[in-house]
This record gives C-alpha cells, sequence and structure tokens, in this order.
C-alpha cells in the first residue's frame, strides 16, 4: 500500500476516535452514535457491559446526561486518549483499504456531583475500523479497564459551564471534514 493512503486511512481514524472522545464528554449521544457502524457492531466497555452501538447509545443517555439536584449535570467526564497503534489492511485488489484495527490507552477522569466522588483510571481500547459510506467508523470497540483510584471531594469546589445540550448540527459544523 502506497505510504500516502496508508497515512491518510491512519489520520482519518485518529480523527474518528477523537471525535468519539469529544462526543463523550460533551454528552452528544448522536455523536457518540455517528462514530459507530449503521447496523451491528459491538462495544464492550467492561462494567457497562458488552453490547451493540444502539444499546450503549441507552446507557450513554442514562449516564452522561444525568441531572444533578441542581438542575446541572451529575457526571463530568474527561477523556485522554493517546499512543495509538493503527494497522491498515492492504486491500487485496490495490483500491481503498476498508479495514483497520487499532489500539489507544486512555486516561479517564469522572467527577460524580452528587456522590462527591472523582474517579481517575486508565485502560486500553482495542478497536476494528471499516469503511461505511466513504468515511471510517468502528466496527467493534473493546475496552479493558486498568488501574483506577476514587477519591471523595470533601473539601473541593467543582464548577461547570452552563450546561446546554450539543446539538447535531453544531458537532457536524465543528468536526466537518475530519475524516477525509
Amino acid at each position: 500500500m502506497e505510504y500516502e493512503v496508508e497515512s491518510r486511512a491512519r489520520d482519518a481514524i485518529e480523527q474518528l476516535k477523537y471525535r468519539y472522545w469529544r462526543a463523550c464528554d460533551a454528552k452528544d449521544p448522536e455523536g457518540f452514535r455517528s462514530c459507530f457502524v449503521t447496523a451491528g457492531g459491538v462495544l464492550d466497555f467492561g462494567p457497562l457491559g458488552r453490547t451493540d452501538p444502539d444499546t450503549m447509545v441507552g446507557i450513554f443517555r442514562q449516564i452522561a446526561l444525568a441531572t444533578a439536584s441542581d438542575g446541572g449535570p451529575r457526571i463530568l467526564d474527561m477523556h485522554h486518549g493517546f499512543m495509538p497503534s493503527i494497522s491498515v489492511e492492504d486491500p487485496a485488489d490495490s483500491g481503498a483499504p476498508q479495514f483497520a484495527t487499532g489500539t489507544w490507552t486512555l486516561q479517564f477522569r469522572q467527577v460524580d456531583r452528587e456522590k462527591g466522588t472523582e474517579t481517575v483510571s486508565t485502560g486500553e481500547y482495542t478497536d476494528r475500523y471499516v469503511t461505511q459510506d466513504g468515511h471510517w467508523v468502528m466496527a467493534e470497540c473493546l475496552f479493558t479497564p486498568g488501574w483506577s483510584v476514587t477519591r471523595t471531594l470533601d473539601d473541593a469546589t467543582v464548577t461547570h459551564p452552563e450546561f446546554a445540550t450539543v446539538h447535531r448540527d453544531d458537532a457536524a459544523a465543528a468536526t466537518a471534514g475530519a475524516d477525509s
């Protein structure tokens, strides 16, 4: 496979994964869902279980969109993914690549404003990517949790911006061209 073709595929896959994490942190279920194949797909997020993308969107809505007693978001998340190792499969017909695999390290921080806790954790993603309608999407996203520390926020002040739902049109405009 030509270096330029492989490099473009890797760049598009990296942008896909970053868009996925931004959707998680922005509490954007539609943006989250758009990162996966339209039918089928496997997600396994450890304690959240093994399921398909549509079912995981329902779980995502329950957790990410939960409201605290003050009306603001109950859960505040921060996903930082790094150290990608992406392998793009050489197409048999010398056309554009259609399959790839990847591993990523995740550093994750979550504040639960109702419980008054902060959790810092790590883990590893193992993904399988495919092209669909000319764009890379995840067909399989498996997360293996690493270590985790949860502590109370007894003396902490937690602030957050005025919470507003991310509208799909706004999210799409912000990431237009990221997969090309």
